[in-house]
């Protein structure tokens, strides 16, 4: 597999131009083409110059193999990656713009009971540029332009788990936000981690102020561990420090992702316990009625459950929402698409 030059940012492409011996303005053409999600064949650029590029680097290292339209306008995108991996990724409209929910890694080795992508593991991690070429993907396929992108808002929250594959998230994200590309505010991003303590601390000194989302799903040390692995590495009271270090440095408020598990940890008991734990925190709740995986038997709860949860939250002083089910149809949730289009003997994309 060749070079991905999308990982590269303008300094580093600059540095590559003249390498080559060509002008400076190449930069800008070369550049301002990768941004707008052209292939490099399709680069504005002499042949010469094109056909030394493609030597090193893939020509298109992140392609759009198959769209998914649901009911609510909700599209799941299945991407093929230059040495046949797959990943996918989610576009979802709102009123205040589109949001794309973006993988990091090829499956993911966290091993959490309700989420797809753990299925088979981790694969291996996707580079800067590969993050990046499934937004830039989707905005030129959406119609976006660099001044006017279909592309507003970035989660991480797809396949993998961000803070395991930490170095090359970090260049994503600082190439992502620079100015002159796409310069998506850091504002307008979030990144969810299943609580990895070092890597939220060590982040919380990069300087990038993100919206902070950390998948909690439970009140109690013990209870987590019964879903989520990472919970017997490291225990809520650490993670809770690590969100208060990020508050501190950041001064931006920490998002806790619960998902509604029936018969696990739905019932008013479980609403007052993590009540009592997030109280006078700067926090919001993010509550999720699970998005069940045919292959974990975990089963959701009803709509007036959900319900019931948020307003026991609320009741007690906890800013919370209840996120609207999106693209139930296409199967929504992380990883689902994915380990469907394998299961039928797609594996090579």
């Amino acid at each position: 597999m060749k070079s991905v030059l999308q990982d590269l940012n303008f300094s580093q492409i600059e540095e590559l131009v003249l390498e080559y011996g060509e002008k400076k303005y190449r930069t800008q053409q070369i550049y301002l083409g990768l941004m707008q999600g052209k292939k490099i064949s399709e680069l504005p650029v002499s042949s010469v110059l094109r056909e030394r590029l493609l030597e090193r680097y893939e020509d298109e290292p992140v392609r759009i193999l198959k769209t998914f339209t649901a009911a609510d306008g909700t599209k799941k995108f299945l991407f093929a990656l230059a040495d046949g991996n797959i990943v996918e990724g989610v576009l979802m409209r709102y009123k205040y713009g589109n949001t794309q929910c973006v993988s990091t890694q090829v499956g993911c080795r966290m091993g959490c009971k309700f989420c797809a992508s753990t299925l088979n593991g981790l694969v291996r991690n996707l580079t800067a540029g590969e993050i990046a070429g499934q937004i830039l993907a989707v905005n030129r396929a959406e119609g976006g332009t660099l001044k006017t992108r279909a592309v507003t808002n970035v989660v991480l929250m797809g396949s993998g788990e961000p803070f395991d594959n930490y170095e090359n998230v970090v260049k994503f994200l600082k190439n992502i936000t620079a100015e002159g590309g796409l310069n998506i505010s850091a504002r307008n991003i979030s990144l969810s981690t299943c609580g990895l303590v070092p890597e939220m601390k060590r982040f919380a000194e990069e300087g990038i102020s993100l919206n902070m989302t950390v998948s909690l799903h439970a009140s109690t040390d013990e209870e987590r561990r019964r879903t989520m692995p990472i919970a017997r590495r490291y225990a809520i009271k650490e993670i809770l420090e690590a969100c208060n270090s990020y508050f501190r440095k950041t001064g931006r408020r920490y998002i806790f992702e619960y998902s509604l598990i029936a018969g696990e940890n739905a019932d008013e008991a479980h609403a007052l316990s993590l009540a009592e734990l997030l109280k006078g925190k700067p926090c919001h709740v993010n509550l999720i009625r699970l998005n069940e995986v045919e292959e974990r038997h975990l089963k959701t709860v009803s709509e007036k459950d959900a319900y019931r949860f948020l307003g026991v939250l609320e009741k007690n002083g906890i800013s919370a929402t209840l996120r609207r089910s999106m693209g139930n149809d296409i199967g929504g949730a992380c990883g689902q698409l994915r380990a469907s289009y394998m299961k039928e003997g797609n594996a090579d994309g």
